[in-house]
């Protein structure tokens, strides 16, 4: 028998007003909801173009299962080290060069349900160092 999910997936926090607004919602929401899981974008949430060690916790703390980033998050290297040792942050593996931070494909585990988080960089209007549906079947097909 398979335990069965909901997932609350956040789509990009902009700025500090798209964080304010996730923090002050997230509790209605769980309980309004009763997610599994938590997954938000967060490559934007600081100043429109990056996140910070302080801000990934803060949305960890108040909940967040899963942030997922993108090509913005990687222009400031301060937060490289934090993602680096965060298993909670998933970055795209398409990027043109090795990213920081543990693969898309870290499964996370609870009340018998396993996620596993796949975040992929598109290559329209975007550089991208390999294609989204390469890498997909790449790294998770079944073969």
């Amino acid at each position: 028998m398979s335990a069965t999910a909901r997932i609350l997936f956040c789509g990009d926090l902009v700025g500090p007003a798209g964080r304010r607004a996730l923090l002050r919602m997230l509790p209605l929401l769980r309980e309004r909801h009763d997610p599994t899981f938590v997954v938000v974008n967060g490559e934007n949430v600081r100043r429109r173009v990056r996140i910070t060690p302080r801000i990934a916790d803060e949305l960890f703390a108040a909940g967040v299962d899963v942030i997922t980033l993108g090509n913005h998050a990687y222009r400031h290297r301060e937060i490289y080290p934090y993602l680096d040792d965060e298993p909670r942050s998933c970055g795209p593996p398409t990027t043109c060069a090795p990213q920081p931070g543990p693969r898309p494909h870290d499964p996370r585990r609870r009340d018998g349900v396993r996620l596993a988080v796949i975040n992929l960089s598109g290559n329209v209007f975007m550089t991208a160092g390999r294609s989204a549906f390469a890498e997909a079947r790449h790294r998770w097909s079944p073969d």
